[in-house]
């Protein structure tokens, strides 16, 4: 993939529920190759962001693209993963099956790659049994392995470690630079502040806005804060105690 040529891409990108504005005219271009963390207060509109630049939700006006095509595309879904913060799963079907039959939603897929995802996410003991009888955290690492089968070049991961213990995130995070490093793109949407300085450029959305980007060190700076999460709070309009600041008059 060439790395000058943007993998996801969003011109003028607006979404409204009547007279919410959910995303209010995003323009972006991530590059392939890259970490991205897309971070904001509960509302300010990284789900419907995400689920616009996925295709899975209709734009009130401008566009989406994901290498070159615009969204929604059908055929482009073959080549997304896409992690919601609600697991996708189909409870009745054993982990195994869910692997399989979402593996073939996106074209055939080898035994070798369920097996890989398995292990990356330490289900291979589990591979019989029904996502139903799975705890909460263990669901949440075979929606990731779902996510992960077909070997997609962009990938959507909307909190994907919320439940996970710390040291299978870190083998998740491991895992996720592999894949950068080999050309995917990856946007993440995190309220957790070491797993924002874990990525490669970070993009603070308010209010349907990104209304600032860089690296953690950047956004750190420009908030004069030495901390993400002080940072991360300037960003929010709060205050150290989290309450909304009030301007002078």
């Amino acid at each position: 993939m060439n790395a000058s040529v943007a993998a996801v891409e969003a011109d003028a990108l607006r979404k409204t529920f009547g007279s919410i504005n959910a995303v209010d005219g995003i323009d972006l271009a991530l590059a392939p190759g890259r970490i991205y963390g897309l971070l904001g207060p509960n509302g300010s509109g990284k789900t419907t962001l995400i689920r616009l630049l996925a295709g899975l939700a209709r734009a009130t006006s401008g566009e989406a693209r994901i290498l070159g095509v615009r969204m929604p595309s059908r055929p482009m879904l073959a080549k997304i993963g896409y992690m919601p913060q609600a697991e996708a799963l189909y409870p009745e079907l054993s982990v195994g099956e869910n692997l399989g039959f979402f593996g073939r939603l996106q074209g055939a897929v080898s035994r070798d790659a369920i097996d890989g995802v398995l292990e990356l996410v330490e289900l291979g003991d589990r591979r019989s049994t029904p996502a139903m009888h799975l705890s909460g955290g263990m669901r949440r690492r075979l929606s990731l392995a779902c996510t992960l089968v077909h070997g997609p070049p962009v990938l959507f991961l909307d909190e994907p470690t919320v439940g996970v213990d710390p040291a299978l995130r870190v083998q998740f995070w491991s895992h996720f630079r592999r894949l950068a490093a080999g050309g995917a793109t990856i946007l993440v949407a995190s309220h957790v502040m070491d797993e924002a300085d874990r990525c490669d450029e970070l993009l603070f959305v308010r209010s349907g806005r990104v209304i600032a980007r860089g690296t953690s060190g950047e956004l750190r700076a420009a908030a004069g804060s030495t901390d993400l999460e002080a940072a991360f709070l300037h960003y929010a309009g709060l205050d150290a105690e989290g309450r909304p600041l009030v301007s002078a008059t």
